[in-house]
């Protein structure tokens, strides 16, 4: 299909509550979908841009607007207007539904939510719950695989990345047969939820690096319910910068995608999206993050 998930089919939108997950019903207003149709026979798109990977630290943004970035990014990529490249990002504390999600992933009620100032979405990627906070690092890769593309051969290399990155720091990371992400013994330690449209990436992964870990217990964490949590910090007894995980990340991720890091300026990234830069700096959620 030209739609391709790695779980699920179902469309659900990007914000509302809980409740909507059943109905899908949402108001435009509410949806942070592009409008934007291809038709279904535009083909698969080719790797081109050079062997680059264009990465950045954007530091801590809302997640509306982070996705509103990822999505400048993607079409522009989809296009054949940027080379690959990764967002690497902290956020405020909120919960992510995939498609398929189900309500009961979801334990806080609204008001608890409310109180604990979590933010809810419904996004487009495959997988159920997830968690993203402060502590915790995000990163969006935005990378064509090709015509012939492998989307399990894609996540292992996600994997194989943060593995490389736990072992920098003496922790040792492993795969999972059952369940996909990266695990320090029965403990999950990062998370992996994409979407791939013509054999071009979004979304992407979230690792635990200094996480309040107590904020997993609102939701039934990517639809698990025999295996913990852990963190880089609970790990090694020390909480390293994020800025500093991120150069990491971004390291191993182009090892692992076969590219030649390109580390560049927040600014730098979003003009090759064609992202108003200056409109951008001026929102309040991102303000410290590239004024």
């Amino acid at each position: 299909p030209d739609d391709r998930l790695l779980v699920g089919s179902r469309s659900l939108p990007l914000r509302g509550d809980v409740a909507s997950l059943r109905s899908g019903r949402a108001r435009p207003e509410e949806s942070l979908r592009s409008g934007r149709a291809r038709p279904a026979d535009e083909g698969r798109v080719e790797l081109v841009g050079g062997n680059a990977l264009a990465a950045a630290w954007f530091g801590r943004i809302d997640y509306e607007v982070a996705w509103s970035w990822q999505r400048s990014l993607f079409d522009a990529r989809l296009d054949g207007r940027c080379g690959d490249s990764v967002m690497l990002v902290e956020h405020p504390p909120t919960y992510t539904l995939g498609r398929s999600a189900l309500e009961s992933d979801v334990l806080y009620g609204q008001a608890e939510r409310e109180a604990r100032g979590i933010r809810t979405y419904h996004v487009d990627r495959g997988g159920r719950a997830t968690y993203h906070g402060p502590g915790q690092l995000v990163g969006y890769p935005i990378v064509a695989l090709g015509a012939r593309y492998d989307v399990l051969g894609y996540l292992r290399r996600i994997e194989a990345a943060l593995i490389a990155l736990l072992a920098d720091h003496g922790v040792e990371g492993t795969r999972d047969a059952r369940h996909t992400g990266v695990w320090v013994g029965a403990s999950k330690i990062a998370a992996i939820g994409v979407k791939i449209t013509r054999g071009v990436t979004m979304h992407g992964f979230a690792l635990n690096v200094a996480t309040d870990l107590e904020m997993f217990g609102g939701i039934v964490p990517c639809g698990i319910t025999d295996r913990g949590v852990t963190s880089l910090e609970v790990e090694t007894g020390s909480s390293p910068p994020l800025e500093g995980i991120a150069l990491q990340a971004a390291t191993h991720l182009a090892v692992a995608f076969e590219r030649e890091l390109a580390w560049q300026q927040p600014h730098s990234l979003l003009a090759s999206g064609g992202v108003d830069v200056a409109a951008a700096t001026s929102e309040p959620a991102v303000a410290g993050a590239l004024g």
